[in-house]
């Protein structure tokens, strides 16, 4: 019943135009939390004060301008990371608004790929929204649209939280959609909030199978911060995702995270043990290898030493930009995820 609405949205999004073949080479897609990415202006209609020079965190624009070069610097590194593979789409999170993302490509250190930018505003209590950065030169942006996740309370009032952006473009002529999350977290404990990830990931399901009926052969992408791990419950049962690569049906959704997390790798560090919450679910028609179509080949969680603590406890953790509200000038507490296609 809910999901009617989103029938509607899809038929809007097919309406699409052809574009021009691209030459065959490898291309990088990725996804990374910019941790808090806020600018310094107290927005009145979201609870951000904590990000401006007179809240608890200082957030002043000398911090701010560190964050968005360490930032860029990540990066570009990922960018860098493999000889002539271009990284074309990059789906991002914890953005308070549009403007930190067009600071952030229009710093020197990533300005020559010219990333584009989509974006939309969500209810989101605290502000941050998830994006998406694409290189034109490469992919086609053809329709956008931010689709609400339905969540209540125990007591039936609504519960807000971030919007899925839902992308559609052309690869060549390869229709390509990608869905970037940013998972209910799991503050008020995992179990309690358990459900509401379940709903999310049950959404990106309804929303993928729709757009394979109308469309069998389209490529779909589901990236974000999941806020779970790849076997948890959300992923396995409500996206049903698998763990193997899986080629006889498009609606196979295959996350090549599993073996990441199953082999003690993770994105993110909490309480003295690894998540892998930063994640990548592709569609089966991305799985088929093809002449004309782009098709997973490997993928990466992204790190890099400049990226890590050095010292102490948390001695190969993320370094993150707080702890708490002690200012520590890292980068995030997430590394990017990436995953590679080739044709």
């Amino acid at each position: 019943m809910i999901f009617r609405y989103f029938y509607c949205t899809l038929f809007f999004l097919f309406l699409h135009s052809p574009l021009t073949e691209l030459s065959g080479q490898q291309i990088g897609i990725g996804f990374y939390n910019l941790e808090n990415l806020f600018d310094v202006f107290d927005d009145s209609l979201t609870i951000d004060e904590e990000f401006t020079p007179n809240g608890l965190k200082n957030w002043t624009p000398k911090k701010y301008q560190d964050k968005i070069g360490k930032m860029a610097r990540v990066i570009h590194a990922m960018e860098t990371s493999r000889k002539q593979v271009p990284l074309i789409i990059i789906g991002v999170c914890e953005i308070e608004n549009r403007t930190v993302l067009e600071d952030l490509v229009q710093n020197e250190q990533i300005s020559s790929s010219y990333y584009k930018i989509v974006h939309h505003n969500s209810n989101d209590p605290r502000g941050v929204d998830v994006g998406l950065l694409y290189r034109a030169d490469y992919f086609t942006v053809l329709q956008s649209k931010s689709i609400k996740i339905p969540l209540f309370e125990r007591d039936s009032s609504p519960r807000l939280t971030r919007d899925i952006l839902l992308v559609k473009g052309k690869l060549g002529s390869q229709m390509l959609y990608v869905l970037v999350n940013h998972w209910p977290s799991r503050r008020g404990g995992e179990v309690l909030t358990t459900p509401y990830r379940i709903i999310a990931a049950q959404l990106n399901k309804h929303l993928a199978d729709s757009i394979l009926q109308l469309d069998p052969t389209a490529g779909i992408i589901i990236m974000g911060d999941l806020n779970d791990n790849p076997d948890d419950i959300s992923l396995m049962k409500g996206l049903e995702t698998e763990t193997q690569i899986n080629q006889s049906r498009n609606t196979a959704y295959f996350n090549p995270f599993y073996a990441n997390y199953k082999n003690g790798e993770g994105s993110t560090a909490y309480d003295d043990s690894w998540n892998l919450f930063d994640q990548m679910i592709l569609s089966g028609s991305l799985l088929k290898k093809s002449i004309q179509n782009y098709h997973y080949t490997d993928h990466q969680i992204f790190r890099r030493a400049f990226m890590l603590e050095k010292n102490g406890h948390f001695r190969n953790y993320p370094k993150r930009t707080f702890s708490g509200n002690q200012y520590i000038g890292g980068f995030s507490d997430h590394f990017p995820v990436i995953c590679y296609f080739d044709r």
